[in-house]
């Protein structure tokens, strides 16, 4: 079919030579030639179709199998999360959801997703950030947690944190000062000496809770602990029970389990 169509095409090409040779003869004994342009765009797009129907069908297919891979076949996974990073879904939880995932994280960011963002927090110091568990124990001496050094130091950093106890006497205050200075919670973390807060009576403890309205509130007393419950956002109870005291109540045995420290 395709060698019948060539002289067919030949034919039709010089008849049309002719009829140009006609019209261009005209032209120049009229001189009308504002039909030239209409000629010349004529035989121009004559010469496309005779070089159109001249391209084999064989190179077009070559063509088209010569075309590159799309995206989606060349070393991508056909699983649409596989490549992607991972979604703010699968970080590090806060403390309304489950445990904190420490990987890639730093101690700081940990303690941030940990806090939901609070920004006031207060804290016992008796069984939380002190070895020693009563008020009668810290008239001998003042040993704060190694282990709890560090967090912190990183909660000062982040937070305002206000730090207090009951203490009998002002001697006991001193300790409780001299300890957490030789510490070095004073020096490397945010925390300074007017932010330390002592009273003689568990309802001032908690007085001094309310008057600062922090975030967040650590203690290790459950009494206090369920009464300041209707008034603090959120709140640290440091205990070897796992007992909920309240929705927005949440246990550790220590401050550091609490980080995954």
């Amino acid at each position: 079919m395709a060698a019948n169509s060539k002289p067919d095409l030949l034919q039709l090409i010089k008849r049309i030579g002719a009829y140009l040779s006609t019209k261009i003869s005209k032209i120049f004994v009229t001189q009308d030639f504002r039909s030239v342009w209409a000629i010349a765009g004529f035989a121009v797009a004559v010469i496309f179709t005779y070089r159109a129907l001249r391209t084999p069908n064989g190179s077009r297919r070559r063509q088209t199998k010569s075309q590159p891979p799309s995206p989606s076949t060349s070393g991508f996974s056909s699983h649409p999360n596989e490549n992607s990073l991972p979604s703010e879904d699968l970080r590090a939880q806060s403390t309304t959801g489950g445990p904190i995932q420490p990987t890639n994280l730093t101690l700081g960011q940990i303690v941030r997703q940990r806090l939901s963002d609070g920004r006031k927090v207060t804290c016992r110091l008796l069984g939380v950030i002190l070895e020693e568990n009563t008020p009668e124990e810290l008239q001998i001496q003042a040993t704060v947690k190694p282990s709890v050094l560090e967090v912190l130091i990183e909660i000062t950093k982040y937070s305002d944190l206000y730090l207090m106890e009951r203490v009998l006497d002002d001697e006991s205050q001193e300790k409780v000062l001299t300890a957490l200075e030789n510490a070095g919670v004073f020096t490397f973390g945010g925390l300074v000496k007017d932010k330390v807060l002592f009273c003689s009576t568990e309802n001032g403890r908690m007085s001094f809770v309310r008057q600062l309205e922090p975030d967040w509130h650590i203690d290790s007393d459950p009494e206090i602990t369920s009464q300041l419950a209707r008034f603090i956002r959120h709140q640290l109870h440091i205990s070897t029970k796992t007992e909920r005291i309240a929705s927005n109540v949440y246990s550790s045995s220590s401050l550091e389990q609490f980080f995954m420290v």
